[in-house]
């Protein structure tokens, strides 16, 4: 009981910082799938949001207007992810989720 709320926290941390905390969970973790199954997702999902948000702030008005949104949207996402890992829950954001599993597929 003890282990699976370990790794429900470290699943919920590798979310925290973003991208960041991510790759730090994907370098510490060598064994857990659920866990880096978490930080994967993270880095996909938050690492996309980031580049696209930098591409968007060279568009004037439109482009700033649709950061904007975007970080609203990485924000809701960023917390229903965090809850479900602390859940327990294999939460596979649509599409992102698909790719995070391959790519940790591609890594053994």
């Amino acid at each position: 009981m003890a282990e699976t709320k370990n790794e429900n926290l470290m699943a919920a941390a590798s979310y925290l910082l973003g991208f960041v905390t991510g790759i730090i969970f994907l370098l510490l973790e060598k064994q857990n799938k659920f866990v880096r199954f978490h930080a994967m997702q993270s880095v996909i999902l938050f690492g996309g949001i980031f580049v696209a948000n930098i591409a968007l702030g060279f568009i004037p008005i439109l482009g700033w207007l649709v950061g904007l949104f975007l970080s609203f949207a990485a924000f809701i996402l960023w917390i229903v992810c965090m809850w479900k890992a602390f859940q327990g829950e294999m939460y596979k954001v649509p599409k992102i989720g698909d790719i995070a599993e391959k790519q940790l597929a591609k890594m053994k």
